[in-house]
């Protein structure tokens, strides 16, 4: 069981009555959202609620299953008698979408229906020889290593595009006005899938297809793309690397390049080309950041260039890899510091895109933490006064120094190299 601290109790007991008009909680282990139940029809959702996050999902996402072995990569050494599962596994989005359902927010939370997405969709991102590369590799029924650590196995496909094309309806919602801040709660994950090339468990790139479908809508001219997953969103900004249409900012650890499939680095000094020089703007933290180094670099850093730029659209790109105990990142956020980041850009919506912040899953590979960050960072842009869940980790010690100089020194490198932030 959660524990819940006093406020939060008083809070649920005032809104209990309204559980069941707008999630119904469905019974215990049962992560199975079906349309009759629990999802919201359009004319349920036509006015934007301030209070409430839209969150699309399809439990076809589920059937995703990579491999059992050592990590990701699959291997048996023969000599392991328990072989645990890729980090990349259906369970880790369970409890997302379970801690949604039962967890002290669900009076927040509207449900909507995921979708598949269609050739077509994904081509405004992907080439065609990459589309039907994977098309292929469905269609052989085996299981297959697409990059290292990605596998496509039997239903991956399906669920690679009830990913994209849930997301796309998180977008869509968003641009015809039915609501303001929405939640692709999305597996599998795609911030590392470039237009060419499926990267770090990612088949297709389900934000950058949000972001082309806002362009392309003509209802947006300029997105702004935050994403705080702990590893470079490389695929993300390799889409828009040459384009002034959208700023691209990741903070990362500091991990490089991992091989062919993950070729660029992360580096300050990736910033773009062209006219979208400048507009790729990488935060590499140094291994160890926690909240308050966190806090500081958007404030410092992702604040004032959303400023600059002025989008219309607000992405944000979100990992619970980044917290302190993740098996596959080496930061340190912990509840408290997802809650900050959720309030900051919250704000930044409202200052620059009228309140409209679409938020897209990508990883967060904890079974048990990533969840509760995933509830710490909606608290935050809901703009809940007080933690409803207390932080099961309890107190984490950091020391901010190490990060706040790296800050400074990437903050001096753009306002010298980054045109559009000269002088800051």
């Amino acid at each position: 069981m959660f524990s819940l601290t006093k406020s939060a109790k008083y809070r649920l007991l005032k809104t209990f009555s309204r559980i069941f008009s707008v999630s119904r909680l469905s019974k215990e282990g049962d992560c199975d959202l079906t349309p009759s139940s629990t999802m919201l029809s359009s004319d349920q959702t036509s006015k934007p609620q301030s209070d409430a996050v839209d969150v699309f999902w399809h439990e076809g996402m589920l059937q995703h299953d990579a491999v059992q072995g050592v990590f990701d990569t699959g291997i048996n050494p023969g000599f392991l008698d328990v072989l645990e599962k890729h980090p990349e596994n259906a369970d880790r989005v369970r409890n997302m979408v379970s801690i949604l359902q039962r967890g002290p927010i669900s009076p927040y939370v509207n449900w909507l229906p995921g979708r598949l997405a269609i050739v077509s969709e994904l081509l405004t991102f992907h080439t065609s020889e990459y589309i039907n590369k994977l098309i292929e590799a469905d269609k052989s029924g085996e299981r297959r290593e697409i990059s290292a650590g990605t596998f496509m196995s039997p239903g991956s496909w399906e669920a690679a595009l009830l990913a994209a094309g849930t997301t796309l309806s998180a977008m869509q919602h968003i641009l015809d006005s039915h609501g303001k801040i929405a939640y692709a709660l999305v597996r599998p994950p795609g911030h590392h899938s470039q237009p060419t090339q499926a990267d770090g468990y990612c088949f297709l790139n389900n934000a950058a297809l949000a972001v082309k479908l806002a362009l392309d809508s003509g209802r947006c001219s300029r997105v702004a793309v935050v994403d705080i997953d702990v590893h470079y969103g490389n695929g993300t900004a390799e889409g828009f690397y040459r384009s002034d249409k959208v700023l691209t900012v990741s903070l990362h650890m500091n991990h490089g390049s991992w091989g062919s499939s993950h070729p660029q680095r992360g580096s300050v000094d990736e910033l773009g080309e062209g006219v979208g020089l400048g507009y790729n703007l990488n935060v590499p933290l140094p291994n160890g950041t926690g909240d308050k180094g966190y806090e500081y670099a958007v404030n410092e850093l992702v604040v004032p260039a959303v400023r600059r730029f002025g989008p219309d659209m607000v992405v944000l790109v979100v990992g619970q890899d980044s917290s302190a105990f993740d098996p596959n990142g080496r930061q340190c956020l912990t509840m408290n510091g997802y809650r900050r980041i959720g309030q900051i850009m919250r704000a930044m919506a409202e200052e620059h895109s009228n309140g409209r912040l679409l938020m897209v899953q990508e990883g967060g590979y904890h079974v048990t933490y990533a969840a509760y960050c995933l509830h710490a960072m909606l608290e935050g842009v809901l703009k809940i006064p007080e933690p409803h869940l207390e932080d099961p980790v309890a107190y984490y010690p950091e020391d901010e120094a190490v990060a706040v100089e790296a800050v400074k020194s990437i903050k001096r490198y753009h306002s010298e190299y980054v045109p559009f932030l000269r002088g800051t």
